[in-house]
């Protein structure tokens, strides 16, 4: 193999693992990593398990555009009352140090 084949296997294993540790999550189960600073929405236009690659692989262009873009960030207070409101289960995915969660409207 060569390291670019290396690195192709390692970014499908990557993928594998984090699709697999995706799960849905209420949000009042979240509240307590909202306080802490740790969870970012990821827009529901976004694959969630791209961008948990793209983060765990340190791939800072691709999260700074998709911040610049608004499709990544912290969550505000008016969408974590608002989630908190209507008993919102979200998509999530954790890439330490953060959880990553995305509402999906489809």
């Amino acid at each position: 193999m060569t390291d670019s084949t290396d690195a192709l296997s390692q970014e499908e294993q990557l993928r594998a693992t984090l699709n697999g540790e995706t799960a849905r999550f209420a949000w009042k189960e979240l509240q307590r990593f909202f306080a802490a600073g740790t969870v970012i929405v990821v827009d529901d236009a976004l694959d969630l398990v791209e961008v948990a690659v793209q983060i765990a692989r340190d791939n800072k262009a691709a999260v700074a555009q998709w911040m610049a873009a608004g499709q990544l960030g912290q969550v505000s207070d008016v969408q974590a009352q608002s989630w908190l409101q209507a008993d919102a289960a979200l998509w999530t995915v954790v890439v330490k140090p953060w959880i990553l969660v995305q509402q999906r409207a489809h």
